[in-house]
């Protein structure tokens, strides 16, 4: 119960909300691991300075509790003031990488030993400039709701007695499409194209040795206008791609939206055109990143 409070808690005070500066009450501090010994090494010559009434003795005491003090105040000032901003990809993709960028900025360039912690996972970063950026790299394992673990950026500089350290929560929803399945048969059997290519009349034009005798305009050498050739031009200079999900080869439906993701990849590769026709959904033609990006997000929610 007091758990799941603390957690809540957590959520609401590091909730992430655009771009922020660490203020004093964002940064938490406390002894870390070896502290708690050097805690025990503090209170055994208190004690022993005490009992053998050696000023010694409690002198070495009192550094090194003034030691632990100033340990305090710089592993703060690691992460103090700095200012975060953090980017995320718009949406993923199963078995690729899902990429959480950190910008950070510091007034003055000093440096700064920074940990990032996610899912058990350390990641060390040297801080030494003003602007610098960290990535985080997730591999989605599967498709739909993404929730991005917290994010806990910590310091025990200088000694590894006292850790100082803040969490970035991401509370938005992300989402991740399905992962791409090639198939043999060709793209067009599951897909439906536009107008088939056609060919229109351009002109013509006197005719030269080694022209095709079948674009020979006979008409007008029948009128004894000499010999002329047609010349034609692409009435549709592009077709267009419509992936439906009813035409997929499969029953399973997560494999049907692998399919379509594929079809998909394809069209993107090659910038033609394509339209995708779910149960529940439908896009209009289009080819770029914008579109594409609108596309794995439907695939995802489907």
């Amino acid at each position: 119960m007091f758990r799941e409070r603390f957690v809540r808690w957590l959520h609401l005070r590091f909730r992430y909300t655009g771009v922020r500066t660490l203020k004093q009450n964002e940064v938490l501090v406390f002894i870390y691991q070896q502290g708690y010994l050097y805690l025990v090494l503090i209170l055994i010559t208190f004690i022993a300075g005490i009992n053998y009434a050696n000023n010694l003795i409690l002198g070495f005491c009192f550094l090194i509790s003034a030691i632990l003090c100033i340990s305090f105040y710089l592993s703060f000032k690691q992460l103090h003031g700095i200012t975060m901003q953090v980017v995320v990809d718009e949406v993923g993709k199963v078995g690729e990488a899902f990429n959480v960028k950190i910008i950070l900025q510091q007034d003055r360039i000093t440096p700064k030993y920074l940990n990032f912690k996610t899912n058990d996972q350390i990641h060390p970063f040297l801080f030494e400039e003003k602007q610098q950026s960290f990535e985080l790299v997730f591999i989605p394992e599967q498709r739909g709701k993404f929730e991005i673990p917290p994010i806990q950026i910590y310091s025990t500089y200088p000694l590894g007695l006292v850790r100082a350290w803040t969490y970035i929560y991401l509370t938005d929803i992300y989402w991740i499409a399905p992962q791409a399945k090639v198939f043999t048969q060709h793209l067009q059997s599951y897909s439906n194209t536009g107008e088939p290519d056609l060919d229109e009349f351009k002109e013509l034009r006197t005719f030269k040795l080694g022209d095709s005798l079948q674009s020979i305009s006979w008409k007008q050498a029948a009128r004894g206008q000499g010999l002329f050739v047609k010349q034609f031009e692409d009435l549709v200079d592009t077709h267009v791609m419509q992936i439906e999900y009813s035409k997929m080869p499969s029953a399973d439906h997560e494999e049907k939206l692998c399919f379509m993701m594929e079809l998909v990849d394809q069209c993107e590769h090659s910038q033609t055109p394509y339209s995708v026709i779910l149960p529940h959904a439908q896009t209009e033609n289009g080819v770029g990143e914008q579109h594409y990006i609108h596309i794995k997000t439907l695939l995802a929610q489907a």
